[in-house]
């Protein structure tokens, strides 16, 4: 039950909670949103959705300090 960044039309980011296993091959990734709507996602298996860092690294004046460095990851920090 990881969380991921998918694209969003309005807030070029938005986080979400990987609700089933993914198996390669899948082509939509199961998830949910903060707001708490379940959403079947269409995945590319070559390019994923980039992860969430734990919240306990959000704030972190170090961004190398951060799990994943990705244009998602640096905004929303």
């Amino acid at each position: 039950y990881n969380r991921v960044w998918i694209p969003h039309s309005e807030e070029v980011w938005q986080s979400a909670e990987i609700t089933k296993n993914y198996k390669a091959g899948d082509r939509f990734l199961c998830v949910q949103l903060e707001d708490g709507t379940e959403l079947d996602y269409p995945v590319d298996p070559a390019a994923l959705p980039p992860l969430r860092n734990p919240d306990i690294l959000v704030g972190e004046n170090d961004l190398t300090a951060l799990s994943y460095l990705h244009e998602p990851a640096v905004l929303h920090n």
